[in-house]
């Protein structure tokens, strides 16, 4: 990976050396988006002397690890003359009870004279946010790292805006693109099935796998689409419940593989009885299932318009986990609104002209119906989406 800084490293950077009072720092998000690459690059910055370690290898079981990996950081702080240095965890949600010990021993800092830093790496958001409620509340401040944007791609590698729509935002695949096989194979075997198996297969009780990854399989292909859970039992020929559906929907949409969008509703119990709409995180994990090329796809309109829209899905729902912003849609008989964005109170309509379909007129009855803060047309006759990608949607409240 090229050497880039996210500003996520200011923040962070900030909180560890400006600000006197001390809360464990927690970094989270899907595999493969530089959270280990953005702390190292914190260590090789920082004058504080460190202590890392990664749980990766490490028995779910074993309860005294991170007791032990706490004591080498606490070793390496009293020699430090300030009395001060920073512990690192990488994916400590593979420890079984991991918050309640790391409770124990931040607890025990802080009746001590000992500064010690805590910065805590996971990429099962699932895991570490039921942990963070239940033990560690009031204790720590939380970093959340999503897929790359089409800005930092750029940035970082130089993608223009057809290629990141296609390759999407995982750096750690960027040096690949120009051999496109090697490219989705590298996406497939490292990314998405890595992802299933370790952070969802492993780390949270499944029954039927194979259902989970067919869903996952037909999500990518309908990414930007709507279908009821009875719709996609059908497309799947198993005889599973809506429930359990809806339940490896979540995981994978906690992964960050793929979310499932809620229809727009003042209602909230209508909101999470609607039919989902399927959306993923990266455009690339619907690129490497393709069996055709950039290329070709590139050039037949209606086809590419597809990959645009989930583009702007992708960078919708990734902002909206930093921003607090709630990513849905609505449809009403024949009116569709495609993104419909919620921060408080304030509403906002999104429309896509994408090119395979023409503009359908609903957004004239959402703002009929709902008198949103303001709407929005991307593509042909509205603001271009390769302008669009480099937007930050919080902008538009």
């Amino acid at each position: 990976m090229k050497t880039f800084e996210r500003f996520h490293l200011q923040i962070l950077r900030k909180r560890i050396e400006d600000e006197p009072k001390r809360f464990i720092q927690v970094i989270y998000g899907p595999r493969q988006v530089g959270k280990t690459t953005l702390v190292r690059q914190l260590l090789n910055q920082t004058e504080l002397p460190w202590h890392y370690s990664s749980a990766d290898g490490v028995a779910a079981s074993d309860s005294v690890w991170i007791s032990q990996q706490w004591e080498a950081a606490r070793l390496i702080c009293r020699r430090h003359e300030k009395n001060r240095a920073i512990l690192v965890i990488d994916e400590v949600q593979k420890v079984e009870n991991w918050s309640e010990q790391v409770k124990k021993e931040w607890d025990r800092d802080q009746a001590s004279d000992i500064e010690l830093y805590v910065i805590l790496l996971g990429s099962s958001r699932l895991l570490l946010q039921q942990g963070l409620t239940e033990s560690l509340s009031g204790r720590y401040e939380s970093i959340f790292m999503g897929h790359w944007s089409y800005s930092e791609m750029k940035e970082a590698f130089g993608f223009s805006p057809e290629e990141f729509v296609w390759f999407g935002g995982y750096p750690g695949s960027a040096d690949l693109i120009g051999d496109e096989s090697r490219w989705k194979q590298y996406v497939r075997d490292s990314l998405i099935e890595t992802t299933i198996s370790k952070d969802i297969l492993m780390m949270t009780r499944v029954d039927k796998p194979f259902l989970m990854k067919r869903l996952f399989e037909l999500g990518c292909e309908y990414s930007g689409q709507i279908l009821s859970y009875n719709k996609i039992l059908g497309q799947l020929h198993d005889a599973g419940n809506t429930t359990t559906l809806s339940h490896y929907l979540h995981l994978l949409d906690t992964a960050g593989l793929l979310g499932g969008l809620n229809k727009f509703s003042p209602n909230i119990i209508r909101k999470r009885a609607s039919s989902p709409k399927f959306q993923v995180y990266n455009t690339a994990l619907i690129s490497a299932q393709h069996p055709e090329p950039f290329e070709e796809v590139r050039n037949r309109p209606a086809e590419w318009g597809r990959w645009v829209e989930s583009s702007v899905g992708a960078h919708l729902l990734n902002s909206g986990l930093n921003s607090g912003i709630d990513v849905m849609y609505w449809r009403h008989s024949n009116d569709e609104v495609d993104f419909v964005l919620q921060k408080g109170e304030q509403v906002i309509g999104i429309e896509v002209k994408s090119g395979r379909r023409k503009y359908s007129g609903g957004m004239q009855a959402f703002s009929d119906k709902f008198s949103p803060k303001k709407v929005l047309l991307i593509g042909d006759e509205g603001l271009p989406w390769q302008e669009f990608l480099e937007l930050n949607p919080s902008e538009l409240f």
